[in-house]
């Protein structure tokens, strides 16, 4: 069963449900339909939910991967919670006109180090199990 997983799993989609409602509002506000039509908060709400889109998935089977080989459940924990603290952070940031790209970055450090520690924690895992 993938306890964390599922509940940072639900966590993220509600952030997702979030962002999107924002990019509706923005689309109905300014009456635009297909791309940003040069408008700048619409650009970056867009650009927010996509962002989010393109890296949460493989955060998410990669914390599936990690816990269905049997990794401690607080170790994913903390990952998971880092994880989402990126996502919060770098959306806040992105969002905010003018954009703090101070906020950016340290979101999508969060994001990149948890990603590459999830992918080293599988590995060293893995590797692990098959020695056993």
């Amino acid at each position: 069963m993938l306890i964390v997983t599922t509940l940072i799993a639900c966590i993220l989609a509600v952030l997702f449900i979030r962002l999107s409602f924002g990019v509706i509002r923005l689309r109905r506000q300014y009456r635009v339909g297909l791309g940003s039509g040069g408008v700048d908060d619409l650009e970056r709400a867009i650009r927010a939910q996509a962002n989010f889109a393109e890296y949460v998935p493989i955060a998410l089977i990669l914390m599936a991967c990690l816990e269905l080989n049997g990794a401690p459940l607080w170790l994913i924990a903390i990952l998971g919670i880092a994880f989402v603290a990126g996502r919060l952070i770098h959306a806040k940031g992105i969002n905010q006109p003018p954009p703090h790209f101070s906020n950016r970055v340290i979101g999508m450090k969060f994001t990149i180090t948890t990603l590459i520690v999830l992918v080293v924690f599988n590995l060293a895992w893995l590797l692990l199990q098959l020695w056993k």
